[in-house]
């Protein structure tokens, strides 16, 4: 208890001296609401009629406190550290596997290719019943998974389930290191592509490499897909830029409060290649250090930008050690691509009285000029050069994408397909689009709406209040009609789901490197930024080169 109390007293000193340097002005109204939070907190741990627990009282508070800030702020225990260095770093003494914990069951979501877990047999879908002495199901905190990791070379006994049947196994941790660039290849004789899905500590060495391989194989146009990457490390963007613009050129401008914090990034070093065409692949999933790739590209007039409208995140983050080895991820900055736009799109600190979050771009997007006088866009994301229009995502289909029943129906998929033909020939038909929605339609409770979610509660209310004595069949009939609707609402993004599902089953097989290789195949978009490079009229008159 004296530690835990000590671990509160220290993170409230250090946010008070934090705040205290910055906001002197504003410092008898800080004093005055920590002193009224510790006082308060002294009366609880004394008088409360139950014994609780202060690191979970702090962790909720302080959590409550920055969810009203941006979601990128946050607060670290000493468990969160070590995953968010590892998230930065690239590597990890681990097994290599991503996992997820959901109503007390730990989950595992993917096997990294050669990693221990892969080499003792560990599929998706496997569920972990028990860690070394520790029981997933009695285990209360999402930390559990970090369990998992350990130094290199130390073992870990697994209990896990698979397909109703319980296995035994010990598997030796190793460094498990994470490639941002999991495939990239020859598309025809000039082309070359590269997928890169993250900028951590290796992005641009790995991304360099692949330059480098790719050219003494003959490339002479490029295409780098940055689509589904959410960013990363700011300096890896500022360095992969570089390799296509001269030394001493503006990449990113951050404006913070503090001073010190201003500050203009540049390229340092001579660029790898000055004049091979390029084109960037975006969605609107991608985030943050790739759209500074994208934006500084486009802004120089040095690549073309083919996709959807990117994520939209312009705001900075860095990390602030605090007490006893907790840490925060602070947002202390906007960030500005060369020509001066800022891309941010949500407007967290104008929230309404309900909550909800303004656009940037629903005031109107501001008009920016290219080096080559061309006009782009600030606020609400990269608006690429040539946009791919695509039927928008209904509510119900992100449900589905992100439920146990999606998961699951690929996991049935695996097992009962020992093997598949390799990626580059595998494509789901309509007919297995079909198979999903049977199996939808079947497992009812892997897959619910809010509107489902809502009525049962609802009903449950109902129950308590003894009002539903006459409800039974008219609640049934209503939930089957909701059902009904929505299974009819997925056919809007029918091939969207086919698409997500391919992802899911080739790399259960392939890997995340399977993934890539059966896009460049059957991906449309890579298709027209192939014709795009391969039609260099075209390509010129977009950039007005």
């Amino acid at each position: 208890m004296n530690k835990i109390k000590k671990v509160f007293i220290g993170f409230f000193v250090g946010i008070f001296m934090f705040i205290f340097v910055g906001f002197q002005s504003d410092f008898f109204e800080i004093a005055k609401q920590i002193d009224i939070y510790t006082t308060l907190f002294k009366e609880l741990n004394m008088y409360y009629v139950d014994e609780i627990n202060p690191a979970k009282l702090t962790n909720n508070a302080i959590n409550h406190m920055l969810s009203n800030l941006d979601p990128y702020t946050r607060y670290y225990d000493e468990q969160g550290v070590e995953s968010s260095r590892i998230a930065s770093a690239g590597e990890y003494g681990g097994i290599g596997v991503i996992s997820r914990y959901e109503n007390n069951t730990l989950t595992i979501r993917e096997v990294l290719k050669n990693s221990p877990a892969e080499k003792e047999g560990i599929k998706p879908g496997d569920l972990i019943l028990k860690i070394n002495d520790v029981f997933v199901k009695d285990y209360k905190e999402e930390g559990i998974s970090t369990l998992l990791n350990g130094l290199p070379n130390t073992n870990v006994k697994l209990q896990i389930e698979r397909q109703n049947k319980k296995l035994e196994l010990e598997i030796t941790r190793k460094k498990i290191e994470i490639n941002p660039v999991p495939h990239f290849t020859m598309l025809d004789t000039v082309v070359g592509y590269i997928s890169f899905i993250k900028f951590n500590e290796k992005a641009a060495s790995e991304v360099k490499k692949a330059i480098l391989e790719l050219k003494d194989l003959g490339m002479k146009k490029l295409i780098i897909d940055v689509r589904d990457n959410p960013g990363g490390l700011l300096n890896e963007a500022v360095k992969i830029t570089n390799f296509f613009i001269p030394k001493d050129k503006i990449v990113v401008t951050t404006k913070a409060k503090v001073k010190k914090w201003s500050i203009t990034f540049k390229t340092r070093l001579t660029a790898l290649d000055l004049h091979i065409p390029i084109v960037i692949l975006v969605n609107n999933r991608s985030a943050s250090a790739s759209e500074i790739l994208a934006g500084s590209l486009q802004d120089y007039d040095r690549a073309v930008i083919i996709g959807e409208r990117s994520f939209g995140k312009g705001l900075v983050q860095r990390y602030r050690e605090l007490s006893y080895g907790t840490q925060m991820k602070i947002t202390i900055a906007k960030y500005y691509t060369p020509s001066g736009r800022c891309i941010q799109e949500l407007d967290y600190t104008n929230r309404d009285d309900e909550g909800n979050i303004p656009k940037f771009s629903d005031a109107g997007r501001k008009l920016y000029k290219t080096g080559k006088g061309r006009t782009v866009y600030g606020g609400g994301g990269i608006l690429p050069d040539i946009e791919i229009k695509k039927i928008k995502t209904t509510e119900t289909t992100k449900t589905l994408l992100k439920s146990n029943a999606f998961f699951n129906y690929a996991t049935n998929y695996f097992y009962n397909h020992p093997s598949i033909v390799k990626p580059s020939k595998f494509n789901l038909k309509e007919s297995d689009y079909l198979f999903l929605k049977t199996y939808l339609n079947n497992h009812q409770s892997e897959f619910e709406t809010k509107t489902e979610t809502e009525f049962k509660k609802a009903k449950e209310e109902a129950n308590s209040e003894k009002l539903a004595k006459n409800l039974t069949k008219s609640y049934q009939n209503l939930l089957e009609t909701i059902h009904v609707e929505k299974l009819k609402e997925l056919d809007k993004n029918k091939e969207e789901i086919l698409n997500k599902l391919t992802e899911e089953i080739v790399k259960r097989y392939y890997y995340k490197e399977g993934v890539y290789k059966q896009k460049v195949i059957f991906d449309k978009t890579i298709s027209q930024a192939i014709t795009i490079l391969n039609n260099t009229k075209r390509y010129n008159s977009i950039l007005k080169n």
